[in-house]
């Protein structure tokens, strides 16, 4: 339901600074408010302006935080984000469809965004949990890099990052996990998550000596927050036909396979947050922030 609602044509393809975006986020707040989640620095919401890098304009933005309070490390974090933007609206395709709609980009991730939030309102992590709906990942990370320049709980206190970015549909049944390459203290609460999934559990897609745009480290939120020295795991598929077309819909969604996957990122917060404090003696010695 959250997905259908933030990939409907009235949306406009979520677009930083459109009115669609605007709705997007005035429901995804809604959201965050109807679940209880604690408001960090008391707002739920974070401005980000920056200057488009095609256009010179000046845009505004808004990041969506909220926080689960940890039941024994209540000031240690795990930061789960998605981004809700999109595109917009573009050159129409053969259909004569010209929104870009961004149901699996990302969507996808938003509205599991709100399935981990509110399985974790439910059922209180150890640590604390910050969940992040970050704006204009689409135009450069803006919303990860606002975030990690000006964080609403102490960035030294973060422990690892959890992004999501396309989980809704792969024909292989494929979702790939990228950052053990970098973090391989990581690699084995991946793997014990990775045999008990209900999809094909991937590593890779974060090695830089792969062929251009097959390494993801900065292809989505959690560049920001590996740049700052932060720890992620990043949970998307490869591209498919209808990556940044208006042809991503909802109807392209694999219902099957997007619940499987989101089960699968709410193990991996389950399997970081049961083993944390293992994760930050190892990220300490490992010489990360």
């Amino acid at each position: 339901g959250h997905l259908r609602y933030l990939a409907a044509d009235e949306r406009g393809g979520r677009r930083t600074g459109s009115p669609g975006n605007a709705a997007a986020r005035e429901y995804l707040l809604a959201e965050f408010r109807r679940l209880g989640l604690e408001a960090p620095g008391g707002t739920h919401t974070q401005g980000v302006e920056f200057v488009g890098r095609r256009d010179s304009v000046t845009y505004r933005g808004v990041n969506l935080l909220g926080l689960v309070r940890g039941t024994t490390n209540p000031d240690r974090y795990i930061v789960v984000t998605a981004h809700y933007d999109h595109v917009g609206v573009g050159q129409a395709d053969a259909r004569g469809d010209s929104i870009y709609n961004g149901a699996d980009d990302n969507a996808s991730g938003t509205a599991a965004l709100l399935a981990l939030a509110a399985y974790f309102r439910a059922h209180p992590p150890a640590n604390s949990i910050l969940f992040a709906a970050l704006d204009a990942e689409e135009m450069g990370l803006q919303g990860a890099r606002a975030l990690v320049a000006s964080p609403p709980v102490p960035l030294e206190a973060i422990v690892v990052n959890v992004n999501m970015d396309m989980v809704g549909r792969n024909a292989q049944g494929e979702l790939y996990v990228a950052g053990t390459y970098h973090y391989p203290f990581l690699k084995p609460y991946v793997e014990r998550v990775a045999a008990r999934s209900g999809v094909k559990v991937l590593l890779g897609h974060d090695r830089p000596d792969l062929p251009p745009g097959d390494d993801w480290t900065g292809a989505s939120d959690h560049g920001a927050f590996h740049r700052a020295g932060i720890p992620f795991l990043y949970f998307g598929v490869e591209d498919h036909p209808d990556y940044h077309k208006p042809s991503d819909e909802i109807e392209g969604i694999d219902p099957v396979f997007y619940a499987r996957a989101v089960a699968t990122v709410l193990d991996a917060v389950r399997e970081l947050d049961a083993n944390l404090t293992a994760v930050a003696a190892a990220r300490r010695a490992a010489g990360a922030r």
